[in-house]
């Protein structure tokens, strides 16, 4: 079983959220990554080693670590906010 950790600031993102149909569709996606957690797509150079899943209009970012068998949920931002 994938042990999973969330961020501070991950955390924090989630509760100022007002939108209850945004955090179904946020709670439905890291379900999704809990189950397959390679879904998301990779990143580059300052992000390399963190996957991202869009649930519009936000990007869900996260750090999968096979070793450990870890998956740490580290920001949720809005695409413009790049």
């Amino acid at each position: 079983m994938v042990r999973v950790e969330y961020d501070t600031f991950f955390v924090k993102r989630i509760g100022r959220l007002k939108d209850a149909r945004l955090k179904e569709r946020i709670k439905k996606q890291i379900s999704k990554i809990i189950e397959s957690p390679e879904i998301g797509k990779p990143m580059r150079y300052a992000r390399k080693g963190t996957r991202e899943v869009y649930v519009p209009p936000f990007r869900l970012s996260y750090a999968y670590h096979a070793e450990r068998d870890t998956i740490e949920f580290l920001d949720l931002y809005h695409k413009d906010e790049q």
